[in-house]
């Protein structure tokens, strides 16, 4: 695998992405499934099954857990520009340029430990 001489705020705005793209998805999964309140549903019974589909009722967001959703989802928009946009992205040309942005993702993901 090729080596890369990322610049220092390259590697910290993906290792911030990767971070902030974790805690959106914890977020997420943690969230009512309707933002507004909502009545649940049961849809009807499945062909040659008990499964029945539906949810159930939705108290909506909080008005804290709408903040935060945003504040991430901006956060996300903001790093993911400034990490497709770095100039150093223009030093390279072709199939290196793809090798180094999936060995900077993958960089990002490992473990502190694992990088030495």
């Amino acid at each position: 695998m090729a080596e890369y001489d990322f610049p220092h705020d390259l590697r910290d705005a993906q290792l911030r992405l990767h971070q902030t793209r974790a805690a959106y998805a914890t977020l997420c999964r943690e969230l009512p499934w309707s933002v507004e309140p909502a009545p649940g549903w049961e849809g009807d019974k499945q062909l040659h099954s008990d499964r029945r589909p539906g949810l159930p009722d939705s108290p909506g967001y909080t008005e804290q857990q709408k903040e935060e959703e945003k504040r991430l989802r901006g956060l996300l928009l903001e790093l993911s520009a400034a990490v497709s946009t770095h100039p150093y992205w223009q030093t390279l040309h072709g199939p290196e340029l793809v090798s180094a942005r999936m060995v900077l993702k993958q960089n990002a993901m490992r473990p502190a430990a694992d990088k030495d």
